[in-house]
């Protein structure tokens, strides 16, 4: 009798749950195709915010073409874009500190940061998390434009911000902003030394 049938069917399974959950993950990052307030067909994106000194309006590749009368709304799809990037990368920027400091989940002592956790983790841990994702990334994708590209307010929790003035509001977008685009570079450069092995000359703790 052959005792691996259950073991090989039970991994069939487990791959096709992977494989479900990936596909469904790629749908769910398509671009939400979500109305804008705005009845203007052209923006001037020079100024708006992100467009900071020194360097102002940098475009340096022409992407957005005529920055003084660019398309609202490809902007605004790009703009979503930058903040959603910038907010998975202050993420990761945080969570590979937690984890190179060696803060670990009850269970996963064992495992160890950066790209040598990737073969480690379960794969049942790993269709859990895509599935987290494919149901968060399509459970918001038509309510991130509400005010501006990137507001996800529900209702619930939103820490008073129609309360606040404008400057206010200006002043804590251009923040993330910021934020954001330095998670970025910083999370690459995590990434790049991680690759090379001398993680540990860049963070010696």
């Amino acid at each position: 009798q052959n005792t691996n049938r259950p073991r090989t069917k039970t991994k069939l399974t487990m791959k096709t749950a992977i494989l479900a959950t990936l596909i469904a993950s790629a749908s769910a990052f398509a671009p939400a195709q979500t109305a804008r307030t705005s009845s203007a067909l052209n923006v001037d994106v020079t100024k708006e915010i992100g467009a900071l000194t020194p360097l102002g309006y940098f475009d340096p590749l022409g992407v957005i073409g005529n920055p003084t009368d660019a398309d609202d709304e490809d902007f605004a799809r790009r703009r979503y874009v930058e903040l959603k990037h910038g907010r998975v990368a202050m993420l990761a920027v945080v969570g590979y500190l937690v984890t190179y400091a060696g803060v670990r989940f009850p269970g996963a002592e064992d495992i160890p940061c950066g790209f040598a956790a990737l073969p480690a983790v379960p794969g049942m841990v790993w269709a859990q998390m895509i599935a987290t994702w494919a149901t968060m990334e399509a459970a918001n994708r038509d309510i991130g434009m509400s005010e501006f590209p990137g507001d996800f307010r529900n209702g619930f929790i939103d820490f008073g911000w129609d309360k606040q003035s404008d400057a206010w509001k200006e002043s804590k977008r251009t923040i993330e902003l910021n934020n954001g685009r330095a998670a970025q570079m910083g999370i690459t450069a995590l990434m790049v030394h991680d690759a090379m092995g001398n993680i540990k000359d860049v963070l010696p703790y």
